[in-house]
Parts: C-alpha cells; sequence; structure tokens
C-alpha cells in the first residue's frame, strides 16, 4: 500500500534532527551501551498516541475490505472470517508494541492487503485446512529469510518489475470493480471517488477513511444499511488444524511470501531508514514471521511491516523528537489489540454492507497501491517486457493445473526476465 515518497536520508536526518551515528535507535546510549531505556508514559504526547490511532483507522477502513472479499472467496464462516479478523488485529498489535518497545522505534506493523488481494483469487480454488497449512509455512519461510539475513540478498535478484507487474495484476481486478459498480451503485462509487480524490488533495493519509465514510454515507441515504444487533459480539478465535499440499505451497505460499516480502517489508524498512532510523532487518522480519506462524491456525495470512501506517508514525507529525515516535507504534498496536477484540463487531458492521459497496471500497483503498505498482512495472524499459507478461498472467486470472494465476504471472515474468537477460549475455559475448 504504499504511495510515499520520503525524502532522502540524509534530508530527513537533518530535518528531523534524526540520532546520530552510533547513538543506538533511542538516541542517547545507555549504561550497557546500548540506547536508553527511557519510560513510554514519561515519552507519551498525544500526538504520538493520535499517530497510532490514525495509522489503525487507515489500515481497516481499506484493508479489512479485502481480507473480508477473501474470506468471502474462501466462503468462510462468519466466525471463521471473525477469527481471521482477529488475528490479523492480534497479531499487528503485538509486534507493533513490543517491537517499538523494544528498538525505540516507531516499527508499524499490519496485516499484508497485497497477500489478501493475492487470497481473493486463489482462496476459493483449496480446503481452507490447506489454506492454514500455506499460511504457516508463509510465516515460517519469512521467518527464516529475515533471520539468516537472506532478504536482502534474495530481493537483489529478483527483477523488481517483474514483482511489481504481478502485484498490479492482482490489483486490476479491484480497480476495474469500481468502474463496474456504477451500473448498481452509481452514488456511492461516485461518492466515494470524489471523496478520495479531494481529500487526497488535502491530506492523503485520510483519504481512504473519508472515502470509505461518504460510501457508507450515501448507501445509507439509499437502500440503507440494515445490522443485526445479533452479530455485534467480541471475536473469538476459532482453531482450524492445518494441512498441507503441494498446490496450495506453489499456489498460495509461494505468491504470498513473494508479495509480502518485496511489497510490505521492503518499503516499509526503506520508510524507517528514510527517517532517520537504522531497522534491524532479521529481526523485525523474523519476528513478524514468527507472528505469523504463530496466528496462522486462527487464519492469520501474514503480519508484515507497514508502508504507508509507518510514514504516518515516523513522521514530524508524531513528534518532532525522532527518540519520542516509539510511542506511536506502542500506540498503534493497543488500538490494534481493541479492534481485534471487536473483529466480530467490525465483520457484523461490514458484511451489513452491499456487496457491490464493498469492492468499491476496496478498489478506492488499492488504487493508491495499483498505480504505483503499474508505475514500477514499467519504470526500467529493459525488464518492461517481463514485466508487461507478468502484469497481463496475473490479471488474466488464469489457473493452470490448480494453481492461480499471481504464481503463473511471477513464474512466466521470470522465465521472460531470463529469456532476453540470456540473449543480450549471448550477444555481448559475441
Amino acid at each position: 500500500m504504499s504511495g510515499d515518497s520520503p525524502l532522502p536520508l540524509d534530508e530527513r536526518r537533518k530535518e528531523h534532527g534524526a540520532v546520530p551515528a552510533g547513538a543506538g535507535a533511542a538516541g542517547r546510549p545507555g549504561r550497557d551501551g546500548g540506547p536508553e531505556r527511557r519510560g513510554v508514559v514519561r515519552d507519551a504526547s498525544l500526538s504520538a498516541v493520535l499517530a497510532g490511532l490514525v495509522a489503525v483507522v487507515v489500515s481497516c477502513s481499506g484493508p479489512l475490505m479485502i481480507v473480508l472479499a477473501a474470506a468471502d472467496t474462501g466462503r468462510l464462516s462468519n466466525e471463521q472470517t471473525a477469527s481471521w479478523v482477529w488475528a490479523a488485529c492480534v497479531g499487528s498489535g503485538v509486534t507493533c508494541a513490543a517491537l517499538s518497545w523494544r528498538t525505540r522505534m516507531p516499527v508499524i506493523t499490519a496485516f499484508s492487503t497485497p497477500g489478501a488481494a493475492v487470497l481473493v483469487g486463489s482462496l476459493g480454488a483449496y480446503p481452507y485446512a490447506e489454506a492454514i497449512g500455506a499460511f504457516l509455512v508463509t510465516g515460517l519461510v519469512m521467518a527464516l529469510v529475515g533471520m539468516t539475513g537472506a532478504f536482502g540478498w534474495a530481493m537483489r535478484r529478483v527483477p523488481p518489475g517483474v514483482v511489481a507487474g504481478m502485484l498490479a495484476g492482482v490489483l486490476f481486478s479491484f480497480g476495474a470493480g469500481v468502474f463496474s459498480a456504477l451500473d448498481s451503485i452509481p452514488v456511492p462509487v461516485l461518492a466515494s471517488l470524489v471523496t478520495y480524490f479531494a481529500v487526497k488533495r488535502w491530506s492523503p493519509r485520510y483519504a481512504v477513511a473519508c472515502a470509505l465514510f461518504a460510501a457508507v454515507l450515501a448507501t445509507a441515504a439509499g437502500p440503507g444499511i440494515h445490522v443485526a444487533a445479533g452479530d455485534i459480539t467480541p471475536a473469538v478465535p476459532v482453531f482450524t488444524a492445518p494441512d498441507f499440499s503441494l498446490q496450495a505451497m506453489v499456489g498460495i505460499a509461494l505468491p504470498l511470501t513473494v508479495v509480502t516480502m518485496a511489497s510490505q517489508n521492503a518499503p516499509g524498512l526503506a520508510v524507517l531508514t528514510a527517517f532517520g532510523y537504522r531497522p534491524d532487518d532479521r529481526t523485525l522480519i523474523g519476528v513478524t514471521g514468527l507472528t505469523t506462524a504463530a496466528l496462522s491456525p486462527f487464519g492469520g495470512h501474514g503480519i508484515n511491516l507497514a508502508a504507508i501506517t509507518a510514514a504516518i508514525c515516523t513522521g514530524e507529525e508524531a513528534h518532532p523528537d525522532p527518540r519520542r515516535r516509539y510511542v506511536a507504534g506502542v500506540a498503534c498496536g493497543f488500538f490494534y489489540l481493541v479492534t481485534g477484540v471487536c473483529g466480530a463487531a467490525l465483520v457484523g458492521l461490514f458484511t451489513a454492507l452491499p456487496a457491490d459497496l464493498v469492492a468499491v471500497v476496496a478498489g478506492v483503498a488499492l488504487l493508491g497501491a495499483f498505480s504505483t505498482s503499474l508505475a514500477q512495472a514499467v519504470a526500467d524499459e529493459s525488464g518492461r517486457d517481463a514485466a508487461v507478461v507478468a502484469f497481463l498472467t496475473t490479471a488474466s486470472g488464469v489457473t493452470l493445473g490448480g494453481i492461480g494465476s499471481a504464481c503463473w504471472g511471477l513464474v512466466l515474468g521470470l522465465a521472460t526476465h531470463g529469456t532476453l537477460t540470456f540473449r543480450h549475455r549471448a550477444r555481448t559475448r559475441r
């Protein structure tokens, strides 16, 4: 969901007075040589707490719709869907609060929105237990890749244009769904779009939340929204024993791991670095991967570093002193946990909305991610053909051998890149 363009590291350090080299993530070194442990209450500020609240609102106003759409594709029960929301929010909350407090950096985590988008097109093709097994493997692989330091090595060898093309193909149907819904609910669609772009000019961080609010108001004023009182209950996690199949590993675990690592963890680390912090990728990715694995039996599909919401909590708006912005991460974790407890209530609220409206809000929430991915896919002229192949294959929705289009887009994109690169190298050697 990254649409931000942070200033270069040196400029951010000058603008925000970021910590000097060797001082640790929290600023002044403590007696043991590490960062000084200041009290959270002492460092707390209203701006940091509000930044954490806004981050959760932004995360849940749009991305939650993607999760619900994926749950609907997988034909999950309301109890299973509520458990998925619980796992996503509790996992994000625990990692946000714990990592921010431990590192004294505003480490913002979230549930994987691109991963949920991948599941919209693939979850229905597999039994739910096999999907749970794929979630578990995804978490373990992310933890292994993170803790061994292999993430940076691997990402340098996967063409970014191919990954961006695959993600753009996954998101294409969401963007197109916004405008196809004009036939059935034109007023909510137009209200959502106008609000989104109008607010984006003023403050992009509030655009998705305001677009959701406008769409709901327009729907309430028209056909109306009816929420059953029985649906407003606390979330109860539902355990599902994982099952494992090769098809689910290839069709779910592989693309889910790739898009989460490339589209969320990579920009998440970049945002922290751009604001003058020095994140330990082994710790952050390792912990989020293990958390994903631990919560997978309850429906958790992926916990990762955030980018857009991270920028909300790492900038000067959270606090002028970079050493005190970690409170925003702790607050974000707290609000995530509250949201997780109310997971069933959120499911009851959003499932009361018309299906077309859910699709519209999800598409509007992903417009920024789609445009960014599409721009990245065609930015490098030398890799443009491979990126286009990955995009078109994924957008086609083709399923071969029980394996979804996201994986085939990645495979064919890499094959195209390898073929063109091989030909170029062969000509160079001649």
